[in-house]
């Protein structure tokens, strides 16, 4: 049984370094014997972040850190670790590093979503102690789940996420939003379409909630699939941008619209302009109008040629005139 563990042990660990998430660097493994990388400084092993005296500002700063290793763990290495907590993450270097992912699961281990909302529950906990502004449970899976959230707009997401967190006092955290987070822990969330047992009827709920003009967000319905399928709230389809950044997205479209036609507007009007100004020149400017005379006295000396007798049928007309006088 040891033996398994420490293959386990073993193989997550290279999954988490090929993800580029801070960890021991599994360097060999013997029967039921694990060497790993030293974490420390000189023989001094890095604490346990629950051992750490932290300011609120670094706190801040490693809870936005952890939730993003939750996250590259989950999309990346496709794990939960499943007992995360400030007693199974070190503290070193300003950085967190998490060990102990002998028992973390499979992303679609079919308890995996409910070892990573207690994965959520613990995490944020700790730094709750901390005064950091924490997401709620349910914020927290739903970034760490979210199939739309990419590397251009993380940051994003995440200073929105966090905006609203911070804007949330202790009294709007009431004992019903605890109860809340309680029935949350405790549902169950299908992983795939498939496992949806009555989609019509949840999209009948949709259309309903719609309809009457409430609100689509996490506290008032008790759907919880859309954001781990990859579906929009109102199940309308894929959500391809966050939703959390929805209204960013639309304003940004609005903005840019309204820009490229002020500066299809303006190229017109700078055409028309360029056109008044190049006719101006053409009356004004001293060297065009000297240009133009030439030319006009060209073509008034071309006509002139055409209509011209030649000087031997001159002569011979002046000749033959003065020829008859004589006689």
């Amino acid at each position: 049984m040891v033996k398994t563990w420490a293959e386990k042990e073993m193989r997550n660990l290279i999954r988490l370094n090929t993800a580029e998430i801070p960890c021991p660097k599994p360097i060999m493994l013997r029967s039921h014997v694990l060497v790993m990388g030293f974490i420390g400084k000189g023989d001094m092993p890095a604490p346990l972040l629950k051992n750490t005296q932290l300011s609120e500002s670094k706190a801040r700063e490693l809870y936005l850190q952890v939730i993003q290793y939750m996250r590259k763990m989950y999309q990346d290495a496709r794990l939960v670790h499943a007992d995360l907590s400030e007693f199974n993450m070190l503290y070193h270097g300003g950085d967190v590093y998490i060990i102990d992912v002998s028992q973390s699961v499979e992303h679609d281990h079919p308890h995996a979503l409910e070892f990573l909302r207690k994965d959520c529950a613990n995490v944020n906990d700790f730094f709750l102690k901390h005064a950091v502004a924490v997401m709620t449970m349910r914020e927290l899976f739903e970034f760490v789940t979210d199939p739309s959230i990419t590397a251009e707009n993380i940051d994003a997401y995440l200073a929105k996420a966090m905006e609203i967190a911070s804007q949330r006092t202790k009294e709007e955290r009431s004992n019903q939003d605890h109860v809340d987070e309680e029935v949350f822990k405790r549902a169950y969330i299908p992983r795939t379409l498939n496992e949806v047992k009555n989609y019509e009827r949840d999209m009948d709920i949709m259309m309903k909630l719609k309809e009457e003009d409430m609100a689509m967000n996490a506290q008032q319905d008790n759907i919880l699939y859309q954001t781990v399928t990859g579906l929009k709230k109102d199940l309308s389809g894929v959500q391809k941008v966050p939703a959390l950044l929805e209204s960013q997205v639309e304003e940004k479209t609005h903005s840019d619209s309204e820009d490229a036609g002020d500066s299809e507007r303006s190229d017109t009007d700078s055409e028309e302009q360029g056109d008044h100004t190049h006719c101006k020149k053409h009356t004004t400017d001293p060297d065009i109008d000297k240009k133009e005379r030439k030319k006009m006295v060209k073509e008034a000396q071309r006509e002139k040629r055409k209509n011209k007798i030649p000087k031997h049928v001159k002569k011979r007309k002046e000749k033959a005139s003065k020829t008859k006088k004589g006689k």
